[in-house]
């Protein structure tokens, strides 16, 4: 059986461009392990979260935290930042500026004051012994509290998982002018200069990574860091417009693999164990933190791209249906997994059923919530950034 690289739909003419399936099954994967990790923040030992079980648990954190949370967001960005591609093809950059309000701000503006109350007033409820009733407590929501930024525990303002949806979309603002000079005769030689560079395994494998890692120390502003998630957005607009730069990774994609999840899997492997050495100096410490910083992210993600471009670019009626659900049943998800997990929590279930109990519920809860209350009325599309109903 051939080897070769399968046809690179990247590089056909617009007129005859293919959708590309494997990033609608990259950003689904997605979105359906966020039911995983969020459910797994309920019994996370290491930091708090809106609901909380009793009895909290280190193998759920290795197992969906910790393997996790160093690339899943930044793959969000780098597959916003691959679809920006696609749509700045087809349409102005005035009219993708609108476009963008429409479908990043009104849901972001409509899940602050709607779907993530609930999760603050939970918190709060979970936390202490709080009585009063959701509406006598709503307005205490816009009050910030310094001493629980995130709006875990003291019922104050947060904006929940939507900041991602935020910081996409002042990134695609701020990116937009660098795409549009991409897309110019003058950028597109910019960028087979870039995808020369990284062509360079020099580049691929090591450079570039530390150039993350370093980034990774840039401060948290509003959930995320700007610095290093815009880079991912960007990148994804960069592996789309240059077909040789997916050649390459297409290329790499077993070394990327091997060297994105075996290290990891042993590091994470000896935290679950706790066999650290209790003398291990601090410049092997950092190393360590700046392989999952930056090198983690970096070789996941390319690895994920080019086995998805290889084995995943089909559709069928599961994709079709859900395609357009993704976006939705992200903002969705959080708020519903709280509000299950929130009386879950309560029930004398060992950990386990308890864990998946809420993601059972909650992805069925999430789904029924979309069919039935959402993608119906153009409204309600409106509100969730979906297009209008043809």
């Amino acid at each position: 059986m051939s080897t070769d690289a399968p046809p690179s739909p990247e590089s056909r003419p617009a007129a005859k461009f293919q959708r590309l399936y494997y990033i609608d099954w990259l950003r689904l994967m997605a979105v359906f392990l966020l039911f995983f990790f969020h459910t797994a923040r309920i019994f996370d030992h290491e930091e708090n979260f809106y609901v909380q079980n009793s009895h909290l648990s280190p193998v759920l954190h290795y197992m969906f935290i910790s393997s996790l949370g160093p690339w899943q967001m930044s793959l969000f960005f780098l597959l916003a930042g691959a679809s920006t591609y696609y749509a700045l093809r087809k349409r102005s950059g005035g009219k993708y500026a609108r476009e963008r309000v429409k479908r990043l701000l009104v849901p972001f503006v409509f899940g602050v004051l709607v779907l993530i109350p609930p999760q603050s007033y939970l918190g709060l409820l979970n936390h202490s012994d709080y009585g009063k009733s959701f509406l006598v407590w709503y307005p205490n929501f816009f009050h910030l509290q310094a001493e629980d930024m995130d709006g875990y525990f003291l019922g104050g303002h947060t904006w929940g998982h939507l900041w991602f949806i935020f910081h996409l979309f002042l990134y695609s603002l701020i990116a937009l002018p660098l795409f549009l000079y991409f897309n110019r005769e003058s950028g597109q030689r910019c960028v087979k200069r870039v995808a020369n560079a990284f062509s360079k395994p020099v580049v691929l494998f090591l450079l570039f990574p530390l150039l993350l890692v370093l980034i990774h120390e840039f401060p948290e502003i509003g959930g995320g860091n700007p610095l290093f998630y815009i880079t991912f957005f960007i990148g994804g607009f960069l592996f789309m417009s240059a077909p040789s730069l997916m050649e390459t990774i297409d290329k790499r994609r077993l070394s990327l693999l091997l060297l994105g999840i075996v290290p990891f899997a042993g590091i994470l492997i000896v935290g679950a164990t706790n066999s650290w050495p209790a003398d291990m100096p601090g410049w092997a410490d950092r190393i360590i933190n700046g392989y999952e910083d930056g090198f983690v992210p970096w070789f996941v993600i390319l690895a994920m791209l080019a086995y998805g471009r290889r084995f995943l670019n089909f559709t069928n009626g599961f994709l079709k249906y859900f395609a357009e659900g993704a976006y939705p049943l992200y903002i969705l998800h959080q708020t519903v997994i709280v509000i299950i997990g929130f009386f879950v929590v309560q029930w004398s279930f060992g950990v386990s059923a308890k864990y998946a109990l809420i993601i059972a519920l909650s992805f069925a809860g999430s789904l029924l919530a979309y069919d039935v209350l959402v993608k119906r009325t153009r409204i309600t599309r409106f509100l969730f950034g979906m297009k209008p109903k043809t």
